[in-house]
């Protein structure tokens, strides 16, 4: 049978790609910016095409040692934090969707509470000095070890499993640990992979916590690095040497278009890794937020 369309449809299309074509040429703007020189960034308005394109821009971004060493924390907060906390949440997910483990609804209503009441700011702060997690890679990952939605999200995906296949590993003989990493997880692919996706953007794109909890310029992430660069000027926070081979180079980059292909730079990674995670996106969120 047909599909009918109806008004609300249309309008609610329509408004759709609104949306879409504003984010795509707000993108192209920041693209064209990035391979543009001095003399074309600096005239305003919309670049759609780069005139007179040029990689002056992204050369000057990448001698930045500030931006290495941004990839490098980044990198590291990103994979350890990914991995553990895809971990711990999916071991306590697979707890909770047990019938048989006690006070399971209390204790799911315990975790589903902190997603509206959190003891705030301030307190987190004063406990992680406190424990001396200051300029460290753990003030990054330890304070949101397990997040309440991903936990319950997994949680919703471990019960539509059928149990009848972990009660023939037990039969023969295996225990709950090996059930878990070698049939739970293999079988939650769709839903790891959905999270993992989550986890890996969130810590990617972090920089509030870095802003509050890290002193230490070496310990810097990449959306740091870039807030600075965007925010405090491009020369201080690029660590270039001033010579005449710099100056001469001037006439080609612009502050416009340096802070353009620093955009790109941090960006275009975590990109790149979204099209390996596709497939399993859809099917794992919709069988995670159906089963309660």
């Amino acid at each position: 049978m047909r599909e009918r369309f109806t008004v609300v449809d249309v309008v609610i299309y329509l408004l759709l790609c609104i949306f879409a074509l504003s984010i795509f040429f707000a993108f192209e703007h920041l693209l064209s910016l990035s391979f543009s020189p001095s003399y074309v960034a600096t005239k305003g308005g919309i670049h759609l095409l780069p005139v007179d394109p040029t990689l002056d821009n992204y050369i000057k971004v990448l001698e930045s040692k500030y931006i290495w060493m941004g990839y490098k924390n980044t990198l590291i907060r990103t994979v350890i934090g990914t991995t553990l906390q895809l971990l711990i949440t999916a071991m306590g997910a697979y707890s909770l969707s047990k019938k048989f483990f006690p006070h399971r609804s209390i204790w799911t209503f315990m975790i589903v509470f902190t997603m509206f009441f959190s003891g705030g700011l301030i307190p987190t702060y004063i406990l992680v000095v406190n424990l001396g997690l200051t300029n460290t890679y753990a003030a990054m990952i330890l304070p949101g070890l397990v997040s309440a939605f991903n936990l319950v999200i997994i949680r919703n995906y471990f019960m539509s499993l059928p149990e009848e296949v972990e009660e023939s590993c037990m039969i023969d003989g295996a225990g709950r640990f090996r059930i878990f990493f070698q049939i739970v997880l293999p079988l939650s692919k769709p839903i790891l992979a959905t999270v993992a996706l989550w986890l890996a953007v969130g810590h990617w794109n972090a920089w509030f916590d870095v802003l509050i909890y890290i002193t230490d310029d070496k310990m810097f992430t990449l959306q740091i690095v870039l807030r600075r660069i965007i925010i405090t000027g491009t020369q201080q926070m690029l660590d270039l040497n001033i010579s005449s081979e710099v100056l001469a180079n001037q006439v080609q980059s612009s502050p416009e278009g340096v802070k353009a292909a620093a955009i790109f730079v941090a960006t275009i990674p975590i990109l790149a890794a979204y099209p390996f995670i596709q497939g399993f996106f859809v099917k794992g969120i919709m069988i995670g937020s159906l089963k309660g």
